[in-house]
C-alpha cells in the first residue's frame, strides 16, 4: 500500500495499554512500558514502509508526572535508553526525529539526548517521527495565547493559520487518522487543537500488541472513510 493516495499523511498514536498487558502476564507496570517502547521502532518502520509521512506518537503526558514515581523516574529512564538505542538506527533510515512537548521539566542529560538526535536528524526527508513526551494539548494552546499576547499580535491579525503556527506542532500537517490502542475511547488531553478533523480509530489491542497486522487493519479502516470535512 506504498505510496497509496488514500493513506494518511499523518498518523498520530495513543500508545495505551502497557501497564494491562503486564498485568495480564503477572508482570511490572514498568515491564510493560519496557515492551511498548520496543515497539516503537516496529510500528514506526513498518508505517514509513507503508509510505506514511508523519508518525506522532503519545509517549508521555503532562499529567504522567502524578504517576508513582518508580514509574515516572522508569519512563524518563525507557526514553533515555530507546535515544542511546535507537537514534541511529532511525537516522540510517532517513527518519527525521522530532519531540514536542514541554523539555524544562526533562532531566538536564535527557534534554541533551533529545536535542542531539533530533539535530542529528533534521535534513532526514524520509518520514517524520514526532515524539510528544511531556505533552499536554491543553498547556500547548495556553503556551500559544500567551506567545500570541507578547508577540503583540492584533485581534485582527489572529486566524486559525496564525494560532496553528504558535503550536508545537508549528511544521507538521494535522493528523488525518488518530488511533488509540489498548481499548479506552478518549482522546486524553493529545493534539485537541490538530486533530478536528481527523478519523479516530479505536482498538482494545494493547500497545505491545499493535503489531503489521494491526497496522493493516487500521490504515483498511481510513481508506473506508469519507472524509467531508464539514461538507456534503
Amino acid at each position: 500500500m506504498s505510496g497509496d493516495s488514500s493513506l494518511p499523511r499523518h498518523v498520530a498514536i495513543i500508545m495505551d495499554g502497557n501497564g494491562r498487558w503486564a498485568k495480564q502476564r503477572g508482570l511490572s507496570r514498568i515491564d510493560g512500558h519496557r515492551a511498548g517502547a520496543k515497539n516503537v521502532r516496529k510500528v514506526a518502520r513498518a508505517f514509513a514502509d507503508h509510505g506514511i509521512k508523519y508518525l506522532t506518537l503519545f509517549a508521555f503526558s503532562t499529567e504522567n508526572w502524578g504517576r508513582p514515581q518508580e514509574e515516572v523516574t522508569g519512563l524518563l529512564h525507557l526514553l533515555s535508553h530507546s535515544i542511546d538505542e535507537e537514534t541511529q538506527r532511525f537516522h540510517q533510515a532517513n527518519i527525521k526525529l522530532v519531540h514536542i512537548g514541554k523539555p524544562d521539566r526533562l532531566p538536564l542529560e535527557l534534554r541533551r539526548k533529545i536535542k542531539s538526535a533530533t539535530e542529528l536528524t533534521k535534513d532526514n526527508t524520509g518520514m517524520t517521527l514526532c515524539l510528544a513526551f511531556d505533552y499536554g494539548s491543553r498547556s500547548e494552546i495556553v503556551d500559544a495565547v500567551r506567545c500570541i499576547k507578547e508577540g503583540n499580535v492584533s485581534p485582527e491579525g489572529i486566524s486559525e493559520t496564525i494560532f496553528s503556527s504558535y503550536l508545537d506542532t508549528a511544521d507538521i500537517p494535522d493528523p488525518d487518522l488518530l488511533i488509540r490502542t489498548g481499548g479506552e475511547f478518549r482522546l486524553s488531553n493529545f493534539l485537541l487543537w490538530q486533530v478536528a478533523y481527523s478519523e479516530l480509530y479505536f482498538t482494545p489491542v494493547s500497545w505491545p500488541d499493535f503489531n503489521e497486522k494491526e497496522i493493516e487493519k487500521a490504515l483498511l479502516d481510513y481508506e473506508q472513510r469519507q472524509r467531508r470535512f464539514g461538507n456534503l
